[in-house]
């Protein structure tokens, strides 16, 4: 399709793609670095890692090392994982801390990023260690999702998140738990895997055992500003069915949502469980899926079993099992 000027308020009608050079220059992605990851609310993680005071993990944005740390006062904060002495990394992986040591000249700094101790600065004048505590950066929770943003003027989460809240609200995300955390690095650039979610065009053919619980006649789009719902009834057992469908029953709340929230970061919701997907930009043409699963408890609690099926971006066969529905 021949490529048009960029107008957001074009009739959908005489749509076309992106310029082919926005996917793989890496002046583009330098640009996006600094104006969409930079700017934009970026979940890092669950609350489950950083539950307790102390809890801590690490993520690494765009090239920006974090620190995620719960507080001894309760508090959820995060910080440039990054040393005000020579950069080093304060802390890594993940786990539980009373204290951050970096280890290149032993610099301490407390849960809330305050300096504590440098070793053998005694005398060194115009220094003054609250002015040199770790650099706190902008960390919000949503139904039990940790978003970071790298702006600190940037809006509220609430704000950026619109309707969106109320929309998922029907699939009880604070009652599920964390479940599996899976990651696909891929050789493609970050947009063309939201090009494609963010089309069901290709369910039929792509997702056939998908697309029979779907009612794709039925299919809708919906935009909003500053991201998009996609849902389908779920269409239930059929006269005639030669093999159960996975959900027999139909009605009008029972449905299949996919959101995308500008730029990268899906939630693919179902009755029965809920997916994550976080497309994080490494290259101009390389990227890295994070996929997390949410179940609606844990597995060792539940009296019943059930399991689902399916299959992950290399085609390998995934399975996960959750409480049984009712």
């Amino acid at each position: 399709m021949t490529h048009l000027q960029m107008d957001p308020d074009r009739d959908i009608a005489r749509a076309s793609t992106l310029a082919a050079p926005r996917y793989f220059a890496k002046e583009t992605f330098e640009e996006e670095k600094k104006r969409i990851f930079s700017s934009t609310w970026q979940v890092v993680g669950h609350v489950h890692q950083a539950a307790s005071p102390g809890d801590y993990f690490t993520f690494d944005l765009i090239g920006e090392p974090l620190l995620i740390v719960r507080g001894d006062d309760g508090v959820l904060r995060a910080f440039y994982n990054v040393c005000r002495h020579r950069a080093g990394n304060p802390a890594e992986g993940c786990g539980n801390r009373k204290l951050f040591r970096c280890g290149y000249h032993g610099w301490t700094y407390r849960l809330d990023g305050a300096l504590l101790v440098t070793p053998e600065f005694d005398g060194v004048e115009h220094f003054d260690p609250k002015e040199h505590g770790l650099i706190p950066v902008q960390v919000q929770e949503w139904f039990n999702l940790v978003f970071v943003n790298l702006d600190p003027e940037a809006m509220p989460l609430a704000e950026f998140l619109g309707e969106l809240p109320a929309q998922t609200e029907k699939f009880d995300f604070r009652r599920m738990k964390f479940f599996e955390r899976r990651t696909y690095d891929m050789k493609c650039n970050w947009k063309t895997y939201v090009d494609n979610y963010l089309e069901g065009y290709h369910l039929p053919s792509v997702h056939p055992a998908l697309n029979r619980e779907l009612n794709y006649s039925s299919y809708t789009v919906e935009t909003y500003q500053q991201h998009v719902r996609q849902w389908s009834p779920i269409r239930g057992a059929q006269p005639g069915d030669s093999t159960p469908r996975w959900y027999q029953q139909a009605s009008d709340d029972l449905t299949a949502d996919y959101f995308w929230a500008f730029p990268n970061w899906m939630l693919n919701c179902y009755p029965d469980n809920v997916s994550l997907n976080i497309v994080l930009p490494l290259a101009p043409e390389r990227q890295r899926l994070l996929n997390a699963s949410l179940e609606p408890g844990p597995i060792e609690e539940a009296d019943h079993f059930w399991i689902m099926r399916m299959r992950d971006p290399d085609g390998n066969l995934v399975v996960f099992a959750s409480a049984e529905r009712e």
